[in-house]
């Protein structure tokens, strides 16, 4: 990948190569405990290798590997490992497809992932899959210049990590936290087994939800309707079915039901004992009456289009009030009364239905829905919006709602207690129970089927549902430091809600569950502290333990400080010093610091992560922070194979160089916004780079003036602009606001850089060697941890012997900070760029311009409104008496109007703007504008003269002057 840039030809492969070889012979990410030095440990999601790492997947790995290079040039003792998760169904799915012919996932394999079709059969071997991606993988990390320690590698299919799992899992048992029996678990039919997130095609974890099934009874036997809010079952004014549908009549215990036929099945995955007996078409029974089981009314069956077969009994209750779907189908129908004949339905049925409020709430008229309808301006039922505008009633009501007093004995009672109080009513009377289903729908295993929900018999579940595993998640989360901190409160909800999760299966690669057999260990309960091994595993690939040695005393040791060195080391053949380096490897870089994933985590995998440490180790181990992102899209689309937009990561490098690439998935959005990537960015950083270079190459030029030479104000300024971006970039990058410290170091430096190169030269003055070897040697530094290739060959180009990547970061230098001429700089920017807009803007060619600083009454008055704005004691009377005393006022109007602009400016200044320029003083902007004459005047490309408002000789036709204030002189252009 050679580019010519300004006369150079440039070999970015080689650049890449290059330092990728230096940085692995001299080890310099390899970390070992380093007694009295700070460490940092961080990991971020070992990744699953059944396809390579693609640019959307390179955004959380890279985030990553930026924190670990800052807090590496900090001072810490940076560890930052990786591992392979190799356990789970998806590889064995995707082998068994594969041997099944699978057209659509050979043609990924063989045009996307550009693998030979000869090689497949290889895959028929679900190993040989994760083997093939791991190494693809790795070299992609390899690539992207990624800091990893990789003495610490390890797969999760490894013997001794098999252990290490063994140890947790008994561990959990000993602590009762883990139990069998039956319960919902998301489920594939086809293979047989429960399904967790990395089980279903997109990575989606199965949202397991309670539907209430009410029974209204009809001609004989039961019309249940399935609702997420038996609470407004006094607001039921007719019930939805869909016409064209197919209705089955089955016998469920000693009861008959008409239900769609998806149901049925959902019923069967339950356990439940279904016969079917008939069917029944929906459009026969539209006109008819159920009876409610809760105040026995006579309610009609209407037809409805929104109504979903596979969603719930495929039959709903409608209650208009309270659901706007509800109401618009309602008022759909009352506008459309031919289609009720159309059914031989008298339209009595439709003009006598009254709708029934049953919930008050506060913000909310008599039809809370009716007014969401006419707010969002919805007037049909297949409107997107009445999705949203529900869920937010819903919960509205759920929480701040109150019982009318037409609910019988759940009148004046809370909407959220309710709830539970007519759901055991009805269940305790045969009127209601429970029926679970997939929320998240459609939800479809790696194999292609679509997972339903099933009551499996004698599972094996975490009980994160225990209140004594909750108090304690609650308090490791009080503690924790979440970046960026708004995601906390989707950390908070999940460990409210999270109940017993499914933690074995009865196929898959993983470990068997140590007191039953024929259990295997599920995906993701066996990756949720496996940042610890990494602590363990170095020793594992140095000495070749085996898993023989490893066992639960083994673990007890180096994780609790548990048994006799002496006795252990006898017992299972592993020699003392070995046993007390892990230990003590443990001791240091535990706790982990940072922990790095995607949002789609946080509902499980990160959630569990939080669960498990705080059960499994002592609180001064507890996890200290989690970083979160959001996902990735390519110019605006999701990254599919359908779109043609998936790019694995180590072709992209090879195609575009990885610093350029590395900015470009870095700069696209801050954390938790979804990352919208387009590859014209990727010219655009590589223009930047380039030109960067260009610069640092021609500092060599100047080498030849670097005597010391006294400071003039441009070095001065430049100076002290390079401690603001130190300041504001560190502050950004401890937050990780890593868009913010791109834009900073790639736009605003080089825009600073330029404007000072660029005074220097029009002022006739050359620019000075060490203050631009200061300010590029800084900028290096604070680009290192993103762009690392070029910065280590930069570094390296000044002289440098030591790599860039283990350089101190630039700290603050007070001394070199210079409020007041930065003030003036900045003065003279600003006059420049406002008479540019007014050329641009009149389209005058000017021969002559006139600039006016304000009088000196102004500036007073300016200054000392923003004395006493500090002490919020400001009265313009007060400012007037105060003039009045110290100047000799002519024109009283000019200055009361004066003084009232001045006071709408008041509420826009910050404290940190008040104190800085109470801090500068005044400044003699004439002095400053008159001394840039020159300047200005080539800019701007006119003859420039500067007059004080107070000149009684000023050339000032048009009273220009007038409208000069502090730091805003007026302009005249002729």
């Amino acid at each position: 990948m050679i580019k010519k840039v300004f006369n150079m030809e440039i070999n970015w492969h080689d650049i890449e190569n290059k330092w990728k070889k230096k940085w692995r012979k001299s080890h310099i990410y390899e970390s070992d405990p380093i007694p009295g030095k700070p460490k940092f440990f961080l990991t971020v999601a070992y990744p699953y290798p059944n396809s390579p790492q693609h640019i959307g997947h390179g955004r959380t790995y890279t985030i990553a590997d930026v924190y670990s290079r800052y807090k590496r040039m900090c001072g810490y003792n940076v560890l930052f490992p990786m591992a392979f998760h190799y356990t789970g169904t998806p590889i064995i799915a995707m082998s068994k497809r594969l041997k099944d012919g699978d057209n659509d996932l050979i043609e990924t394999f063989v045009n996307v992932y550009k693998i030979p079709k000869d090689y497949l059969k290889n895959f028929y071997n679900p190993v040989n899959i994760a083997k093939y991606f791991h190494n693809e993988i790795k070299l992609g990390m390899d690539a992207m210049g990624y800091g990893i320690d990789w003495r610490r590698e390890f797969t999760t299919v490894d013997s001794q990590y098999s252990k290490f799992i063994t140890w947790q899992f008994d561990t959990l048992y000993k602590k009762e936290l883990i139990s069998q029996g039956s319960h919902p678990v998301g489920w594939c039919p086809n293979d047989g087994n429960p399904v967790g997130q990395h089980d279903t095609l997109g990575d989606k974890e199965p949202d397991i939800g309670e539907y209430f099934l009410i029974k209204f009874s009809f001609d004989g036997c039961k019309i249940p309707t399935a609702t997420l809010r038996p609470e407004t079952l006094f607001g039921v004014t007719n019930i939805w079915i869909k016409p064209d549908v197919i209705y089955l009549k089955i016998k469920l215990n000693d009861e008959t039901w008409i239900v769609s036929e998806e149901c049925v099945q959902k019923l069967k995955h339950l356990n439940y004992n279904v016969l079917k007996i008939g069917e029944i078409k929906g459009s026969e029974i539209v006109g008819k009456y159920v009876i409610n089981p809760v105040n026995n009314k006579s309610t009609p069956i209407l037809p409805a289009d929104f109504v979903d077969p596979e969603n719930g009994t495929g039959i709903v209750m409608s209650v208009p009030a309270h659901a706007p779907f509800d109401l618009q189908a309602l008022n759909d129908l009352k506008n459309n009364l031919d289609r009720i004949k159309s059914y031989d339905v008298p339209v009595e049925i439709i003009k006598q239905i009254e709708i029934i409020t049953v919930i008050e709430s506060p913000g909310y008229s008599q039809i809370p829905a009716q007014d969401l309808l006419l707010k969002m301006n919805i007037t049909d039922q297949n409107d997107p919006k009445l999705e949203s505008i529900s869920a937010k009633l819903y919960a509205h009501e759920f929480h701040s709602g109150i019982m009318k007093n037409n609910c019988g004995k759940y009148s004046k009672t809370k909407a959220d207690s309710a709830r539970e109080m007519i759901k055991n009513d009805l269940t305790n009377n045969g009127n209601g129970l429970v029926l679970y289903e997939i929320m998240n729908k459609p939800l479809l295993c790696r194999c292609g089927t679509k997972c339903v929900v099933k009551i499996f018999e004698e599972q094996w579940f975490l009980n994160y549902n225990l209140e004594k595993w909750k108090k304690i998640a609650r308090l490791c989360s009080k503690n924790i430091n979440f970046i960026p901190s708004e995601i906390k409160n989707e950390f908070d909800y999940v460990v409210e809600w999270l109940r017993q999760k499914a933690c074995a299966r009865k196929a898959g690669l993983g470990t068997t569950l140590p007191w039953d057999k024929d259990w295997i260990i599920e995906a993701l309960s066996d990756s949720v502290i496996y940042m610890a091994y990494y602590l363990i595993s170095k020793y594992v690939n140095l000495y070749k333990l085996t898993s023989d040695q490893l066992t639960n005393p083994i673990f007890d040791y180096i994780f609790y400080g548990v048994g006799d060195i002496s006795s252990l080391s006898k017992k299972f053949q592993i020699q003392s010093n070995i046993l007390v380096n892990l230990r003590n490897e443990f001791l240091y870089f535990y706790p982990l610091d940072s922990r790095h994933s995607g949002r789609d985590l946080v509902p499980n995998h990160l959630s569990f992560f939080i669960f498990n440490h705080c059960a499994i180790f002592s609180e001064n181990h507890w996890p200290k922070q989690i970083v979160v992102n959001g996902s990735v899209l390519m110019d605006g689309k999701k990254m599919s194979k359908t779109y043609g937009n998936i790019i694995p990561l180590k072709s992209a490098v090879a195609k575009y160089g990885a610093d350029p690439l590395r900015l470009t998935i870095l700069g696209a959005a801050e954390l938790l916004a979804d990352a919208d990537i387009s590859l014209n960015l990727v010219t655009t950083f590589s223009e930047r780079i380039e030109r960067f270079y260009k610069n640092v190459i021609n500092l060599k030029d100047l080498k030849l003036n670097s005597d010391k030479i006294d400071l003039t104000n441009e070095d001065i300024w430049i100076l002290n602009k390079l401690q603001n971006h130190i300041s504001t970039i560190t502050k950004s990058l401890d937050m990780l606001r890593i868009r913010e410290c791109i834009n900073e170091i790639i736009y605003i430096m080089d825009q600073d850089v330029s404007w000072y190169l660029k005074r220097k030269s029009k002022n006739n003055l050359s620019a000075n060697y060490n203050v631009l070897r200061e300010f590029y040697e800084t900028r290096i530094k604070l680009l290192a941890p993103f762009a690392p290739f070029i910065c280590e060959e930069l570094w390296e180009i000044l002289g440098n012997n030591n790599y860039v990547a283990l350089s101190a970061w630039p700290k603050l230098n007070d001394k070199k900070l210079n409020i007041k001429i930065d003030v003036e700089e900045n003065l003279i920017k600003k006059i420049v760029e406002d008479c540019l807009n007014i050329i641009k803007v009149t389209k005058i060619k000017p021969s002559k311009v006139i600039f006016y600083t304000c009088t000196k009454w102004k500036s007073f008055a300016y200054f000392q409104s923003l004395k006493l704005w500090k002490k919020n004691e400001i009265k313009i009377k007060d400012i007037i008496t105060l003039l009045m005393s110290t100047y000799e006022l002519k024109d009283m109007k000019s200055v009361s109007n004066y003084l009232k602009q001045l006071s709408i400016q008041y509420n826009k200044f910050s404290d940190q703007y008040i104190q800085s320029t109470l801090k500068i003083g005044e400044i003699n902007e004439f002095e400053i504008l008159n001394s840039a004459s020159n300047f200005i005047s080539n800019e701007i490309n006119a003859t420039v003269t500067i007059y004080s408002e107070d000149d009684d000789k000023k050339y000032d036709p048009k009273l220009k002057s007038n409208h000069a204030k502090p730091f805003k002189p007026a302009i005249y252009i002729e």
